[in-house]
């Protein structure tokens, strides 16, 4: 894949999506359009399309961002965060390495994680959709 500068990611994606996904941004909880939903299909990376989570890994954590409690593929790199004064395990698009949100130990069985990811971050193909 291609690296784009920051100037190219601000040409292709709106403010807020550029905040999340390119300078680390945290959309505010329950604001984005994939927290209570529900549909069947995937999720995919908005900076790159790549595949990150299937639907039937999503749950409802409570915490106002969309909780999945396995990655779909190994498309996700994690690496310890340790801004805003704790220590964190950050999520990012292996691909293009788009920020997602963070991985937490208190999600439910089989993985006991819970990726803990932001709207912004995410592209959805419904299962309907993925079929020519």
């Amino acid at each position: 894949m291609t690296k784009k500068t920051p100037q190219e990611w601000r040409e292709i994606l709106d403010p807020e999506t550029f905040y999340v996904c390119r300078e680390k941004g945290t959309e505010k909880p329950f604001s984005g359009k994939f927290n209570a939903h529900t549909a069947e299909g995937d999720y995919h990376c908005i900076c790159c399309g790549e595949l990150l989570f299937h639907s039937t890994a999503k749950f409802d954590a409570g915490c106002g961002w969309p909780s999945f409690y396995q990655q779909a593929m190994e498309n996700i790199n994690i690496t310890e965060d340790t801004s805003m004064g704790m220590v964190r395990l950050e999520i990012t698009c292996a691909s293009c390495d788009s920020h997602l949100g963070h991985v937490f130990n208190d999600g439910p069985d089989p993985t006991g994680l819970r990726y803990c990811v932001n709207s912004l971050s995410l592209d959805f193909l419904a299962k309907d959709d993925s079929s020519d």
